[in-house]
């Protein structure tokens, strides 16, 4: 019987402990873990027969500096997928997005010298963009997760270099709308400062929202700023070190250029995979959309019926809920209770910065019988 185009399905938790990514090595072999941003699904089938056509070849070399046919095929990906108009000869590859903007961060940013982001945000922002003497501002949010731009105004009149934008909002899950983004990309160019806009969760909108692409809000936003993808977090391929930095404008295109021979240290594997992807991986997408937007209703079931003092806002894109755990009295940590008492490893919000606190993100990028088991082990820690 041939194997299913579409598998997502998840193997049992003993299985899952044999990977040896840090998401199912870190905890032992009795926790439930809903941490690390990857996905417990099978890989893509596409992606999965490219790699072992590599293997089966034994082709491990050097990946190509610049691939055309890669670019090609993101920019098509990104027509039919988001709406969102790419010129292929302004894709560069980078190992991974983080390797990206800590590049630029560095063409930007001397000693002494500052960039800003908002808060809570994704942890190694705090431990890795503020390096070599660079300062770090943190922006606050509102409730709703929108960003405070008289904050922004206040961080621009500091004389920030650069502000790094998620979007999708990394752990929340907001989208910001085009009047957001407009009024970000209008503050900013009008300040002289560059928007780096890391948009590796934009494949993983929910159904409800829609994404709009920082390159293509408006000039200013293309004057300004630079935009960031991979296929990592759609496909779940983290291990395989391809992603894309992607400009449209002369200024930006210059900048881009500074950064040195960056897409000389990608993996061949990496290419091979974010090829099959973008361009045969459409069907996989849609089914594991369908699969998140499932989750996301059952976890807002589950904790309404079990834990109803948590309060969330559903993500609109990812498959990462931000959960406000403070009527708990579990204290600024309550990660730590979960796992000691319940078993089930859920990001500790502080590592999101000082918003997080009283706060867990929880990875829902699992089986429904995993992820109801999860609710139940926090009930669990509660109760015992």
């Amino acid at each position: 019987m041939n194997q299913p185009v579409v598998d997502l399905s998840v193997p049992p938790l003993a299985v899952l402990h044999q990977r040896r990514s840090r998401k199912w090595t870190e905890n032992p072999p009795d926790v439930l873990s809903m941490t690390v941003a990857e996905m417990d699904f099978p890989v893509a089938t596409p992606i999965r027969q490219a790699l072992m056509a590599a293997v089966n070849t034994s082709d491990f070399g050097y990946a190509t500096a610049q691939p055309v046919e890669l670019s090609r095929t993101l920019a098509e990906f990104a027509r039919r997928r988001l709406n969102w108009a790419i010129d292929p000869s302004q894709v560069t590859v980078m190992p991974d997005v983080m390797v990206g903007l800590l590049e630029l961060c560095r063409a930007v940013t001397g000693p002494g010298e500052a960039l800003a982001f908002a808060t809570p945000n994704y942890p190694p922002y705090f431990h890795e963009l503020g390096t070599e003497g660079r300062r770090v501002v943190t922006i606050p949010m509102h409730p709703d997760w929108t960003l405070d731009l008289e904050a922004l105004e206040r961080a621009l009149e500091q004389g920030i270099k650069a502000f790094v934008l998620t979007n999708p909002h990394n752990p929340t899950g907001h989208l910001l709308s085009h009047g957001e983004l407009a009024a970000i990309a209008k503050r900013c160019a009008a300040a002289e400062v560059w928007v780096f806009a890391d948009e590796v969760h934009a494949p993983l909108t929910l159904p409800g929202a829609t994404h709009v692409p920082w390159l293509s809000v408006s000039d200013e936003a293309r004057s300004c700023g630079v935009a960031l993808t991979s296929a990592s977090k759609a496909f779940n391929l983290a291990a395989l070190k391809m992603a894309f930095i992607v400009t449209a404008g002369e200024r930006p295109r210059q900048l881009v250029q500074r950064l040195g021979p960056q897409q000389g240290h990608v993996g061949l594997l990496g290419e091979i995979a974010a090829l099959a992807a973008f361009g045969d991986g459409d069907a996989w997408l849609d089914a594991l959309i369908a699969q998140l937007d499932h989750n996301r209703r059952l976890l807002a079931d589950e904790l309404a019926e079990q834990i109803p003092e948590i309060t969330w806002i559903p993500p609109q894109g990812s498959y990462l809920a931000w959960l406000n755990c403070q009527a708990l009295g579990l204290g600024d940590d309550p990660a730590a209770a979960f796992l000691e008492r319940g078993r089930v490893a859920l990001a500790p919000g502080l590592d999101y910065g000082a918003p997080g606190a009283g706060h867990v993100r929880l990875n829902f990028a699992t089986s429904p019988e995993h992820l109801s088991d999860a609710v139940r082990r926090m009930r669990r820690a509660l109760d015992g």
